[in-house]
């Protein structure tokens, strides 16, 4: 998890994470806050008072530290306190940061199909395509295997997504047909998209550059990331009088809050509203 040479201390938070199964990516996160409180204090974290928390807020706030990295640092924090070190309330005089509410950008369903006929592969426009098509994280996206794939059914499954929960999403007919020629073109064994390293899936990196390539190719002039594409299935759906309901299921979302905030940008369903 990391170069740094594994105290007792750090081993108890490693192992107090994993008796509660957080993800590799927290894990590592949570430690890496830690450490770098500790380096804040010059001492063994263990050591610090509450005002040493507060200090170290106000060292991350002077740093310019964003509102996602400062929340970061909090869940950490309590984590380690609360958890490893079993002091009540030490965690609690930790302020947490409101985020800023921006909207997500959204391309049009022209732009989709110009970036799509854009990738720099066959293997990049079908996970972009899927993408696109089946509103997945990247994330989601880099851990398909080829029998998650049900062309009986027309399903697409999503095996332990985001919150450790499977869920089903529809494949499109042209979809279907797109992952065959990819799947003929590389017979691909065990995971749909595999990557560079042998028996290793595709990177989410690999599919942001690939995503990114093929916007600037299609000279479009938006901020265009994997992400986008979820964005504008979303969105899509919605200006197509989907219930929001309907899609929140679809993206695995755990409140309704986060799919509403779509018909912010749903340009068509906005439009229909009289004034």
């Amino acid at each position: 998890m990391s170069s740094a040479p594994t105290t007792p201390l750090r081993q108890r938070m490693i192992e107090d994470m994993s008796i509660r199964q957080f993800g590799e990516r927290t894990q590592h996160g949570y430690v890496a806050v830690v450490a770098d409180f500790a380096r804040f204090l010059g001492r063994s974290p263990d050591q610090a008072e509450p005002e040493d928390l507060r200090r170290y807020q106000l060292h991350l706030a002077s740093a310019g530290a964003s509102p996602a990295k400062m929340n970061a640092a909090v869940s950490a924090l309590r984590f380690f306190f609360k958890v490893t070190l079993a002091r009540q309330g030490y965690g609690e005089r930790l302020a947490t940061v409101r985020k800023e509410d921006r909207l997500p950008e959204v391309l049009s369903p022209e732009e989709v199909a110009l970036l799509l006929h854009c990738a720099p592969s066959l293997k990049h426009k079908a996970a972009l395509s899927v993408a696109y098509g089946c509103g997945l994280r990247v994330s989601e996206i880099t851990h398909l295997k080829v029998g998650d794939i049900d062309s009986a059914r027309m399903l697409v499954r999503v095996e332990q997504g985001k919150g450790r929960k499977d869920r089903y999403v529809m494949l499109a007919p042209d979809l279907l047909v797109l992952l065959r020629d990819w799947w003929r073109s590389a017979r691909p064994m065990g995971w749909l998209f595999p990557g560079r390293d042998p028996g290793q899936p595709i990177t989410a990196r690999q599919l942001d550059r690939a995503c990114k390539a093929a916007a600037k190719a299609a000279g479009l002039d938006k901020r265009v990331s994997m992400h986008t594409l979820r964005h504008s299935f979303a969105t899509h759906l919605l200006e197509r009088k989907t219930d929001v309901r309907v899609i929140q299921a679809l993206l695995g979302h755990k409140k309704l809050d986060t799919t509403a905030r779509y018909t912010r940008v749903a340009i068509k369903t906005l439009g229909s509203v009289k004034s």
